[in-house]
């Protein structure tokens, strides 16, 4: 039986005509002629490293927890990226500031939960941001009156407010375990998953030592973005 030589002489240019297989095909405008002009090997999977690794969707400069995503609830125009880790963390207490938001409107954004040596550093640094960008912020500084019984205050703006935002620092880490007024503020806010813990100037590491219950609660971390940031993702969380 005749072989087709297209492999070797080509079919263009009228090659098929002095192709002994196809010659009679060509001839005759046969069904299943094709050009082998353009023929070429097939192509196989290569087993490097680099191929898996965009076969996979991973990308070369690290691993997952430094992806970036959008939270459903960060706008469009927002220049505010979050990891996985922080959308995880942050959706729960998102579906709580929406219910809330819906049933009671009237309510605080935020009550900032803070060792006293911070009132007037890190705390007042972190209030002054979050009411630049619009947010309702429960603040002992502002909000204790002269005369007004501290843990009524307290009890008042913790139960009038959407979302807890504590301020972990060294100072906060040496007054826990004191059991003292902010201890008590925290035992409050743990009970319900309106809770963000914002990690300052120590780690979480030094956090579990004091307390594993707040340290098992991801946050924001201001050794990883700044306040600023931290405040942005705060005033987006509780935007409505």
């Amino acid at each position: 039986m005749a072989k087709c030589t297209a492999p070797v002489r080509g079919h263009t240019g009228g090659g098929a005509a002095s192709c002994p297989a196809c010659s009679s095909r060509s001839r005759y405008g046969g069904y299943s002629r094709y050009d082998y002009g353009s023929y070429s090997s097939p192509s196989y999977p290569t087993t490097s490293s680099s191929s898996s690794g965009l076969s996979s969707g991973r990308s070369s400069g690290g691993g997952s927890s430094r992806r970036t995503s959008k939270p459903r609830w960060s706008s469009g125009g927002s220049s505010a990226w979050y990891t996985p880790e922080q959308v995880q963390a942050l959706t729960p207490v998102r579906e709580n500031v929406e219910s809330l938001a819906a049933s009671q409107p009237d309510l605080r954004d935020v009550f900032l939960c803070h060792a006293w040596d911070d009132r007037q550093g890190a705390a007042k640094e972190l209030h002054d941001l979050l009411e630049a960008r619009g947010v309702r912020v429960w603040f002992s500084e502002k909000d204790l009156g002269l005369g007004v019984p501290m843990m009524r205050a307290i009890d008042k703006g913790l139960v009038n407010s959407r979302v807890g935002i504590v301020l972990v620092t060294p100072a906060m880490l040496r007054r826990l375990p004191a059991e003292g007024i902010a201890d008590k503020e925290l035992s409050a806010l743990l009970r319900r998953e309106r809770l963000v813990p914002v990690v300052h100037g120590t780690t979480y590491d030094e956090l579990e030592k004091v307390s594993l219950l707040l340290a098992s609660r991801a946050g924001l971390n201001t050794a990883e973005e700044s306040m600023e940031e931290v405040a942005k993702k705060i005033a987006e969380l509780v935007a409505t």
